[in-house]
């Protein structure tokens, strides 16, 4: 198997690793996305957040390790209750008790962290925008792929409309949070290598 060689953002700015600090970082990921989730344009059955947003750059800036363990901590609070996901929610069930309609694009979260972290780490390809974009676009197809199954197996919506009312509405969306994630990145790196 090949290594990882390339260390990631946040290996580079805390090159020391700890427990402690490490916790620290997956707890920091983990709040960034519950806050950005609460700029929320409401549209049914899954409204438009900045999370996906939150969770390529969290992924891309942690790795593949500590960007999963970060969304997974983002999925227990919620699911525990803590108010962390669109609307301030906290349960993984929608106002007539069922599971949410985005459960499965909540799912993907961990997984799509973990694997934009993970092709940051064994590319490089936080380094150039174009390079961040493709990592994060492979990223955003597993949401996809994730979100589309769920919102499918929960709601009975089957073809052009399923494509409608989970697909079509973030297109732009996320093309334009890419299109920021991309240049982001890079931006930070070339912040660090000033230091």
């Amino acid at each position: 198997m090949t290594q990882l060689a390339h260390p990631t953002l946040a290996r580079t700015l805390v090159p020391r690793s700890s427990l402690v600090r490490d916790a620290a970082l997956v707890l920091g990921g983990a709040a960034l996305v519950a806050l950005v989730a609460q700029v929320e344009i409401p549209l049914r059955p899954v409204p438009v957040t900045l999370q996906t947003l939150a969770v390529l750059l969290v992924g891309a800036a942690l790795g593949w390790k500590r960007g999963f363990a970060a969304l997974a901590v983002y999925l227990v609070a919620g699911a525990a209750g803590l108010p962390v996901f669109s609307g301030g929610t906290g349960t993984l069930l929608n106002a007539e008790g069922a599971l949410r309609p985005s459960l499965g694009f909540l799912l993907s979260y961990p997984f799509a962290a973990a694997l934009v972290g993970g092709l940051v780490q064994r590319y490089a390809l936080d380094r150039q925008p174009a390079g961040a974009a493709l990592a994060m676009l492979a990223a955003s197809g597993v949401i996809y792929a994730f979100g589309l199954t769920g919102l499918g197996l929960l709601t009975g919506l089957r073809g052009e409309a399923l494509l409608t009312a989970g697909l079509t509405p973030f297109l732009v969306g996320d093309a334009l949070k890419i299109g920021l994630a991309a240049l982001l990145l890079p931006g930070a790196w070339a912040l660090v290598r000033r230091r």
